[in-house]
């Protein structure tokens, strides 16, 4: 819910993926998963929710071939991804410091720790996410974010002639309804430089 308030989904699609999730509704909804390239080669996962599947596969397709992407066979870039725990501690939220942090995350059983000027990013197995997650609640550290996500094993710069191209697919994919998450191997040209 915090998520979706947080991205403006509109209270429709809010009702309509609470109703899914409650067996509320009567219709049969199928998870899919669509995969391709975006402009300049960037590997795109694209994980959809639908009741009708060649709706959802048009439109998907529709937006990668619209800004310059091509949509691929199953298996062409999920071997890209791995499945991970990712969870976020706003480091406003706590006075331990980074070397207590990551003691408590290795204790925990958490792969990974990350530090940032405004966070901690603590990646794990996708098995041992809830533990991890469950012992840091545990230990009073307030979560920003968690959640299991699909982290690309390498990134692909994205090319400064197709970042706009690039940036409106991703939109697209983002807005429609169906999508659940959109999830891309791309280093985009604001974060080449930094």
């Amino acid at each position: 819910m915090d998520k979706a308030r947080a991205a403006n989904m509109p209270k429709d699609n809010i009702k309509r993926a609470l109703d899914k999730a409650a067996g509320n509704d009567d219709t049969h909804y199928d998870e899919v998963t669509y995969e391709g390239y975006a402009p300049g080669g960037i590997p795109v996962l694209v994980e959809a929710l639908t009741d009708n599947k060649n709706r959802t596969a048009s439109d998907v397709r529709v937006a990668f071939t619209r800004h310059g992407g091509a949509l691929g066979a199953s298996g062409s870039v999920s071997y890209l991804f791995d499945r991970k725990g990712y969870i976020v501690i706003d480091r406003s939220t706590t006075d331990a410091d980074e070397d207590q942090v990551l003691e408590d995350v290795m204790d925990a059983g958490g792969d990974d720790l990350q530090t940032s000027d405004d966070a901690y990013e603590i990646y794990t197995d996708a098995k041992e996410f809830t533990k991890v997650r469950d012992a840091l609640e545990k230990q009073g550290y307030k979560l920003a974010d968690a959640e299991l996500t699909m982290i690309p094993e390498n990134e692909v710069p994205v090319p400064a002639d197709k970042a706009e191209k690039f940036q409106a697919m991703i939109d697209a994919l983002e807005d429609n309804d169906d999508v659940s998450e959109v999830y891309y191997a791309a280093e985009l040209p604001d974060e080449q430089d930094a």
